[in-house]
């Protein structure tokens, strides 16, 4: 959910999507430059569980780490029985959220005030609607010279490799059932 989604209504269909399919999406968190206590609200109002990678904090893209509280999932075994058991209880959708590796988190005093430059940027500018995410994410790689790329980047690449453990983890616990 965008900042501002109260005026806009720029609420991502990937939300509703989640509540209706049957899918594990693993994910670094939500941008940062969206609106984070919305969406993760709007996820519970949706019964979307949200589970924590190895965290109970919600990342925040490029920040491994934020002050939003968020259940907790250790291994890929662990995954496996807690989604097997939210879908035969008749559920859809649930959130991994997998923090970026410390490494390439960028802190957040300074990837804040960028995130925060490009919302007032696009403001003057009159970005909204599907321009706006393009905008504020091109604003960020210039203005942190790339870093913002290579963290997304590197969180991709960390979201590949988690997935690829739960798909397998599940694929197991399927065949054991």
């Amino acid at each position: 959910m965008h900042r501002d989604w109260e005026q806009t209504l720029d609420i991502s269909s990937d939300l509703s999507a989640l509540a209706t399919l049957p899918v594990a999406v693993v994910s670094a968190g939500c941008k940062a430059i969206l609106d984070v206590p919305a969406t993760l609200e709007y996820l519970e109002t949706l019964a979307v569980p949200v589970w924590g990678w190895q965290t109970d904090r919600f990342p925040l893209f490029y920040t491994s780490s934020s002050e939003h509280p968020i259940a907790r999932i250790d291994t890929p075994e662990e995954f496996a029985t807690a989604w097997l058991r939210h879908w035969e209880l008749g559920g859809k959708g649930v959130l991994v959220a997998n923090p970026i590796p410390a490494s390439s988190s960028l802190p957040s005093g300074q990837i804040n005030p960028q995130i925060e430059a490009a919302l007032a940027e696009a403001r003057s500018r009159n970005i909204c609607g599907k321009a706006l995410t393009p905008f504020l994410l091109d604003f960020l790689a210039r203005r942190t010279k790339g870093a913002s790329v290579t963290a997304n980047l590197e969180l991709l690449q960390n979201n590949v490799r988690l997935a690829a453990r739960l798909a397998t983890a599940l694929q197991d616990s399927k065949e054991a059932r």
